[in-house]
């Protein structure tokens, strides 16, 4: 494969993040922020708190300069706009052709897979705390590279 080929399927995970992430955060009740089964999961703010510092990790791996910021939630709406402020910026950059300073490879086996594995946290939670997101063929769904921030597409084939 190609870099740019390689890149532009990095574009296109970074789309289906946030296709996913969207569908387990829209709708949440307020509630659902400080959520928690037990006494060890972080409840759901810690985890899109996260999941922005996570995104913002890979914009720096991807620039060179390897920042690690661990954020203090503040609220959900703030914690929301911050997590597609993060993918945006990123995504932006992905989409510039401005030289990676570290491999697409890299980055996905690294932030991009840990932010995967924690939106399905989030919908796993949704379900245990009472407000489940309707199951959906992904397969289906219309990700669209640079489509990143919470105006996603409605679901093509939702389920119970």
């Amino acid at each position: 494969m190609s870099a740019d080929a390689t890149r532009s399927f990095l574009r296109h995970t970074v789309a289906t993040l946030a296709y996913r992430a969207n569908k387990s955060i829209k709708g949440a009740p307020p509630e659902f922020a400080t959520y928690s089964p037990g006494e060890r999961p972080r409840p759901p703010l810690k985890i899109l708190s996260h999941m922005g510092d996570l995104l913002d990790w890979a914009l720096s791996m991807a620039t060179g300069e390897k920042v690690w910021k661990e954020s203090q939630p503040t609220d959900w709406d703030a914690e929301v706009s911050r997590f597609f402020a993060s993918i945006e910026r990123f995504d932006e950059f992905l989409g510039s052709g401005s030289p990676l300073e570290c491999t697409c490879e890299k980055l996905f086996q690294g932030p991009i897979a840990d932010a995967i594995s924690h939106t399905g946290q989030l919908a796993m939670l949704r379900r245990l705390s009472g407000a489940p997101i309707k199951a959906e063929n992904y397969f289906k769904a219309a990700v669209e590279i640079g489509r990143v921030g919470p105006d996603q597409t409605p679901p093509k084939f939702e389920f119970d």
